[in-house]
């Protein structure tokens, strides 16, 4: 910009530069044409490329987030169990619908094949899009490691409550159940939406989400499912959709969606259609008869 400043400064002397015999207008092709017009156009081109500049560099930046977003939901996608699994004596519906491209909502279904069991961990952080991604790569990590060496509900939680102690925002609901080979299931939940068992919420205590305080009591219940029994995991997002009129999903319709309801699937959709405005997931776990063979 400095030709074109230093242009402008001379046209403010333009009368002394004429007393001196110093040449400060042309007319070319018959037009009268100044040091002061002459820097106006220089101004208004560096301006122009300047902004062009600026465009290119924004254009570019946000070639990288939208590959950066992108690249984490493929991880995502990866970390998620697959939709259907049968083990045993019991069968597992899955189904995640993020919000945004990367979603807050996590969980992991991890079969024990020594004894049969079966541990599910589920959760909802804080935040929407990468930062929340991010915060799921994490608590997912965190989950594989522990289960390593433990299949407690309770120690997981409270290990996943040390991983975000000290995080600045970093919170999350999250709920752990192991079922055993015998449908006897061990609960443990931090602050997340408890399950429904044949249409109906587990009744249990609340508690604190993970990341809140150090020494944090989780709420921790036994009861046993039988055969032919339902039970279903599911998100805030399903509760808190909302329509065009800005009526909520509820609670309420929680329930009788759930009585109805024939797969994960199905209990999605009506979320969704209804009008989404969270991360949802469901989880449907059936007891089944176990085969002889097994």
């Amino acid at each position: 910009m400095l030709p074109a400043v230093v242009l402008l400064g001379i046209s403010l002397f333009g009368v002394e530069l004429s007393v001196l015999h110093i040449r400060v207008f042309w007319f070319p092709f018959g037009v009268r044409l100044g040091t002061g017009d002459i820097a106006s156009l220089l101004l208004m081109a560096v301006a122009a490329l300047l902004l062009l500049r600026r465009l290119l560099k924004s254009v570019r930046a946000q070639r990288l987030m939208a590959l950066d977003v992108k690249q984490a939901q493929e991880v995502q996608q990866v970390i998620l169990p697959v939709a259907r699994t049968t083990i045993p004596g019991l069968v597992i519906e899955s189904e995640y619908r993020p919000a945004r491209e990367v979603g807050g909502d996590f969980f992991q279904i991890i079969p024990h094949l020594g004894d049969g069991s079966l541990l599910i961990v589920a959760g909802d952080v804080t935040g929407k899009g990468l930062k929340a991604g991010m915060l799921v790569a994490l608590l997912v990590g965190a989950i594989r490691s522990t289960t390593e060496w433990s299949g407690d509900p309770l120690i997981i939680l409270q290990a996943l409550n040390r991983r975000l102690m000290g995080r600045s925002e970093a919170h999350a609901t999250c709920l752990a159940l192991r079922i055993a080979a015998d449908g006897e299931i061990t609960l443990a939940n931090a602050g997340h939406v408890p399950p429904y068992l044949n249409g109906e919420p587990v009744a249990m205590e609340g508690a604190l989400p993970l990341g809140m305080m150090e020494d944090a009591e989780f709420s921790v219940m036994r009861f046993r499912l039988a055969q032919g029994d339902r039970l279903v995991l599911v998100s805030d997002g399903i509760a808190e959709a909302t329509d065009a009129e800005g009526q909520l999903f509820g609670f309420e319709r929680v329930r009788e969606l759930l009585r109805t309801a024939r797969s994960a699937i199905e209990v999605a959709s009506a979320a969704q259609s209804f009008g989404q405005q969270d991360d949802i997931s469901v989880i449907a776990v059936t007891r089944t008869a176990v085969p002889a063979f097994a």
